[in-house]
């Protein structure tokens, strides 16, 4: 996908119903998105899958749904409080705002704006230090306010629950809790859709282990999460790759991280981190919140903090490259086809079906009868408004793996034609045997 850019996947996730801008009809909001029709239902197939893998299959992990909103205590602890910010410089000429390491520096004090290309001068306009999280008042009075945040990762609230969740379930360790849920950061961006927006949602497993084994599961960890985007996401294994962080980028938190890097249109940038936290979250909450939160091991009698690994995955970041990883164009009798080649277990319709004349009642009655025999047994979609080669590019577009077209030949011979996506072959196929055909393909 390297010769689309950011402008042309926007566009056509809004054309085709994936993502519209946050409070459009108002003028928008920066890094505000809305997922649309299609969007909402590959956005679900992406969380299902990852909490079926890790919480259904997996004997040793647990779900949790904790809270968005979250006392002062709780970021006082983590040090979000007093760590999570970015320093910030205002453009003098276009007013824009950017975090100043992330735009050029062209002198000792000298930066470039990115919009308006004119010379910032740090000195004169000196940078300022922003906290990230939205702050609100759970207080039914504004004279009397009681202050609290919106959490800025799902990671705090499987923290604080630590022991409620070791009390409830009689788990030892090694445990994992998983979480999928939204978090909230007052980013200052410079655009790149949705891979960095103020409200995203997050897919964490925090993973309890005993210190001794803490590199060895750090380990299972980043090999395990490079497996999941190939195998459950159908990703590029090409537009894939590890970089593990250097000492000087590590974290206040971290022992050890390495992220798992997709290829985006603007280049090589995270998709997903996986770190060592060591025991410095769980000691934290326990000093602030005077809580006891070790682990007692009846086994050795052992008690100790645990250590944690953390793979910390976007959804929209995924949602972001499996859009990119599948978009192609290809050229085909003189024009332009694109088609989504989705896995087809992410597909918003595994198989779309039309009569070919949706004048003649009966090609009409046939494809309905049909489209309502399988529609409860795979994600299926009926349409008749428009020419039948309209119809089939509106499905290559949002990554229908099948096409059934029933035509005049049907009401005599008793089959349709079956279009492959991808190869655009076509098959003649009896309409009792639509089902086991698609199915057996779909594996």
């Amino acid at each position: 996908m390297a010769e689309n850019n950011i402008t042309k996947i926007v566009s056509f996730c809004r054309r085709r119903g994936f993502i519209f801008g946050g409070s459009e009809i108002y003028g928008g909001l920066s890094s505000v998105w809305d997922y649309g029709p299609l969007g909402a239902i590959i956005k679900k197939k992406i969380k299902d899958i990852w909490w079926k893998t890790y919480v259904e299959e997996k004997e040793d992990i647990v779900g949790l749904d904790s809270s968005i909103i979250m006392t002062e205590g709780v970021f006082k602890a983590s040090g979000h409080l007093d760590n999570f910010a970015d320093w910030l410089i205002d453009c003098p000429w276009c007013k824009r705002r950017y975090r100043i390491d992330k735009i050029e520096k062209i002198d000792k004090d000298l930066y470039k704006c990115p919009d308006c290309k004119k010379d910032i001068d740090a000195a004169k306009n000196k940078p300022r230090q922003f906290n990230l999280m939205f702050k609100t008042n759970t207080s039914a009075t504004e004279d009397n306010p009681y202050y609290a945040y919106l959490r800025p990762e799902t990671a705090q609230g499987i923290f604080i629950n630590f022991t409620n969740v070791l009390n409830t379930t009689h788990r030892k360790l090694p445990l994992g809790i998983a979480q999928i849920g939204k978090a909230f950061r007052n980013e200052v961006t410079t655009g790149n859709f949705i891979f960095r927006m103020k409200e995203f949602e997050q897919m964490e497993i925090e993973y309890f282990v005993h210190p001794d084994q803490a590199q060895k599961y750090y380990e299972y960890w980043v090999d395990e999460r490079f497996k999941f985007y190939t195998e459950k996401m159908g990703l590029n294994k090409e537009k894939l790759r590890r970089r593990q962080h250097s000492k000087d980028e590590l974290a206040h938190y971290a022992k050890a991280c390495t992220d798992i890097e997709f290829n985006f249109p603007f280049g090589w940038s995270e998709l997903e981190g996986i770190a060592n936290r060591g025991d410095f979250d769980l000691t934290q909450h326990s000093r602030v919140s005077k809580k006891d939160l070790a682990y007692f091991d009846n086994a050795t009698k052992q008690k100790f903090i645990p250590y944690v690994i953390e793979p910390s995955a976007g959804v929209d970041r995924t949602f972001f490259s499996i859009i990119c990883d599948s978009y192609h164009e290809e050229e085909v009798k003189g024009k332009i086809r694109v088609v989504l080649k989705l896995k087809p277990n992410l597909a918003p319709y595994k198989i779309a079906i039309f009569p070919l004349l949706k004048n003649k009642p009966e090609l009409v009655s046939l494809a309905k009868n049909l489209f309502y025999d399988i529609k409860n047994k795979l994600p299926a979609f009926y349409d008749d408004t428009g020419a039948i080669g309209k119809l089939y590019r509106r499905q290559d577009e949002i990554g229908t793996p099948f096409c059934v077209t029933v035509d005049v030949d049907s009401l005599t011979d008793k089959k349709v034609t079956i279009r492959d996506r991808d190869t655009m072959q076509q098959e003649r196929v009896a309409i009792d045997e639509v089902f086991n055909f698609v199915d057996n393909k779909l594996g």
